[in-house]
């Protein structure tokens, strides 16, 4: 049995499932939420979705599925090295992108303008409607009846949805609690006002390393940026001359990935010595006290924390701004405007299961129908998405 801090979460301690089960002789109980995670259509769906470039680019970019086991791999790592339960930092990790759609954010962001009339379309409230609604596998339930510690760390892994006196906070500070959200924690309290559990932040610091480490990978490979321009950020100017002091002459794909592993380590060494000296401070000695702390107490120090903002700031610049990116977005935002557009207005278009229960719901209520349109077109991969709009219109992008 690997060391346990006081703080981690305890599986034999959980509070539960919404729909009660018995217990498993062989798994804790966030070992079958992350099996069940990994045995979703949803998961497996990741695998065709875009992380940043259209898979058409070639077969070496990532995936939100490969993104997502990665980050897994991380998140295992923050969670070992500080005590707390690995099984539910994976599972948290491994569920993150559940509620992507295709073509990463540009599709989101297309979703969500088709959807402000009824609600808006948000990611994370997708992520929580598929493992509590929309995976259909079990007989006695809909999605995957997660415990509480595994959907509570889904919703709130970037922080609380709720000020102290209920209104939304954060992200929805602006434009209200997603409804998915707001139905379920009235079904399944998930204290939407407190942070999230020691390993749900472990899977947030995961998501953070992974993706800019691996975005400045992708991007290299593509050639969307070179070494030479990276000198702006001084941290990765002083990786790169260490690459260089040692191995004279490396051939690119090797120094590419000597500086990516060298990413890696050094933002997973540091959170790692960041949060053990914040929770040994804190005196926290349960995951409720980490969820009161009233802030995240795992992260990056302060200059970590800087270098991870210049990596940002010079990715937004060079990768997600590139001339061939703002191309490409543009036409896969009008891929998915114009299938939300005609499944609306004609949904007998989808498939039959889809057609009927948007059909049905539409004469109950407009709202209903769209965001039955807005489920189908969330859960397409990227492929299928261009399949779809091949089948209905006479001309589709290529997104080369």
């Amino acid at each position: 049995m690997p060391w346990r801090a006081a703080y981690a979460s305890d599986a034999s301690h959980s509070r539960g499932r919404l729909f009660p089960e018995p217990g498993s002789p062989t798994r804790s109980e966030f070992q079958r939420d992350r099996d069940r995670i990994l045995h979703s259509t949803a998961f497996r769906r990741l695998a065709h979705k875009t992380q940043v470039f259209i898979p058409h680019e070639g077969d070496h970019y990532r995936t939100r599925l490969t993104h997502s086991i990665e980050v897994g791999q991380i998140a295992r790592a923050l969670a070992r090295a500080l005590g707390l339960d690995d099984d539910l930092a994976e599972a948290l990790a491994l569920a993150h992108d559940l509620g992507h759609t295709p073509f990463g954010h540009t599709g989101e962001d297309a979703l969500d303008a088709a959807m402000q009339p009824y609600g808006g379309f948000d990611h994370n409230a997708q992520a929580l409607r598929i493992v509590t609604k929309l995976e259909h596998r079990y007989a006695e339930f809909d999605g995957l009846n997660l415990t509480w510690e595994t959907l509570e760390g889904l919703v709130k892994h970037n922080g609380p949805l709720l000020g102290p006196d209920g209104t939304p906070t954060g992200h929805y500070a602006g434009r209200g609690l997603p409804q998915a959200i707001a139905e379920y924690a009235a079904l399944h309290d998930l204290r939407l006002d407190l942070f999230a559990g020691p390993e749900a932040q472990a899977a947030a610091l995961a998501d953070d390393i992974a993706y800019n480490a691996h975005d400045i990978d992708d991007g290299l490979r593509a050639g969307l940026f070179d070494f030479a321009q990276m000198d702006e950020v001084d941290y990765l100017r002083r990786r790169i001359e260490e690459i260089d002091a040692r191995y004279l002459g490396l051939e690119r794909q090797r120094r590419i990935h000597e500086l990516v592993r060298r990413v890696i380590t050094d933002f997973i060494e540091d959170a790692i010595a960041e949060s053990g000296a914040r929770l040994a401070a804190s005196r926290v000695s349960s995951a409720d006290d980490v969820r009161l702390a009233g802030r995240t107490l795992l992260g990056f120090s302060a200059p970590m924390a800087q270098t991870q903002g210049a990596i940002k700031k010079f990715l937004f610049a060079n990768m997600y701004r590139h001339p061939d990116i703002k191309r490409i977005r543009v036409e896969a935002a009008g891929v998915v405007r114009d299938l939300f557009e005609i499944f609306f207005k004609e949904p007998e278009l989808m498939p039959a299961e889809w057609a009927s229960l948007a059909i049905t719901r539409g004469v109950e209520d407009e709202a209903k129908m769209a965001r039955v349109v807005c489920d189908y077109i969330a859960g397409m991969t990227d492929r299928y998405a261009l399949a779809e709009h091949q089948r209905l219109f006479d001309e589709t992008p290529e997104l080369r």
